[in-house]
């Protein structure tokens, strides 16, 4: 969809300077963009290269005063800023409401208002889909599902019984939802089931990566916080709770009853090795077999990416520890341990060699 750049402007609340009235039809990389495209740039390195670029428009910090070949507009925030006009000049295309003819759906579910149900998706008994919602070809959703307002389904998606998903969810193609956790007793010479009777409950607003898999509890809740965004080929085990805003990056596994807080951000598998905990009251939350193994870590302030604290962990009636900075390293204002409160979001991870590390 066509914008000029004072519309642009508008849009994200920003201050255009150039040629205002010219015309904005797609968007590309500051390097690749040409005379009738959108660009950004949010950092020094892109900045440099704005003034070689071919964009027909570039956002830019506030504080950026240089004079570029291209119309500029300053704003608090670049990149979020192109991030809103993608889905403004790239609208999502949307499923035209309906049922298909080869749907299966049970005489028992409740099918709301502008909903869309692909070919060969099947719904079961006494569930439930929310106005606006798309259901994709070939998923599957058993009985006792609830859906939200305004989610989308793609291909394949399967949700097992008695699971929850919020209003306005993504979620991609190959999803499993609501699977057995892994639970199992040796008994004699071989393994019997745990019998896997709890569900999930996926928050507002969360998006899954495709062939994602979140198991069900054992008993209770897995759950899946607003906001929160999984990359691909994520696994959530049995009884994990992660928290609200939180990113996760593909390839990670979550072991049973793994808790994640808030806006917490975690990498691949690869790069760490055990259970995150971020954003949580140290007090309540981490106890000894949590802390034990992360005996001689750092925390990184996810905001700078600094290591802000060496971490010394000392028992606390056998089962509480306090998380104490070593002298010379803390950083005031990232964490406070006096109050064992998290003041902001923050990783733990294996520490380097040293401390110039």
């Amino acid at each position: 969809m066509p914008f000029t750049v004072a519309e642009i402007a508008e849009r994200v609340a920003g201050t255009a300077k150039g040629e205002t009235q010219r015309i904005i039809t797609g968007a590309n990389t500051i390097e690749n963009a040409g005379p009738g495209d959108l660009a950004f740039a949010a950092n020094r390195k892109a900045l440099e290269a704005a003034k070689a670029s071919q964009a027909g428009c570039i956002l830019v910090p506030q504080a950026f005063e240089e004079r570029l070949p291209a119309a500029t507009i300053r704003v608090a925030d670049p990149r979020a800023a192109f991030a809103k006009m993608l889905e403004s000049i790239y609208p999502r295309k949307r499923a035209v409401a309906g049922i298909h003819p080869s749907a299966v759906i049970a005489e028992s579910a409740q099918v709301g208002r502008n909903v869309s149900v692909g070919a060969h998706a099947c719904i079961g008994e006494n569930s439930r889909i929310g106005e606006g919602s798309q259901i994709g070809p070939g998923c599957v959703l058993s009985d006792n599902v609830a859906v939200g307002a305004g989610s989308t389904l793609h291909a394949q998606v399967t949700i097992y019984d008695k699971v929850t998903i919020g209003a306005r969810a993504i979620i991609h193609a190959g999803v499993v939802i609501g699977a057995d956790g892994f639970g199992f007793a040796l008994v004699g010479d071989h393994y019997e089931k745990f019998p896997q009777v709890g569900t999930v409950e996926i928050g507002d607003d969360v998006e899954i990566g495709a062939n994602c898999c979140i198991d069900r509890a054992a008993l209770g809740v897995t759950r899946i916080g607003d906001g929160t965004k999984l990359d691909n080929l994520v696994h959530v085990a049995h009884n994990c709770v992660l928290g609200k805003h939180v990113a996760v990056a593909a390839q990670t596994g979550f072991s049973g009853s793994v808790t994640v807080g808030d806006y917490a951000v975690i990498g691949s598998s690869k790069d760490r090795q055990g259970a995150l905990f971020a954003g949580l009251p140290l007090s309540d939350r981490l106890r000894r077999e949590h802390l034990e193994p992360w005996r001689g870590l750092y925390v990184v302030d996810l905001r700078s990416g600094n290591i802000v604290h060496w971490l010394r962990l000392e028992g606390v009636s056998g089962e509480i520890y306090n998380v104490e900075a070593l002298p010379g390293v803390r950083r005031p204002g990232a964490l406070d341990f006096e109050t064992e409160q998290v003041q902001q979001s923050v990783t733990i991870g294996p520490a380097p060699l040293s401390r110039d590390g």
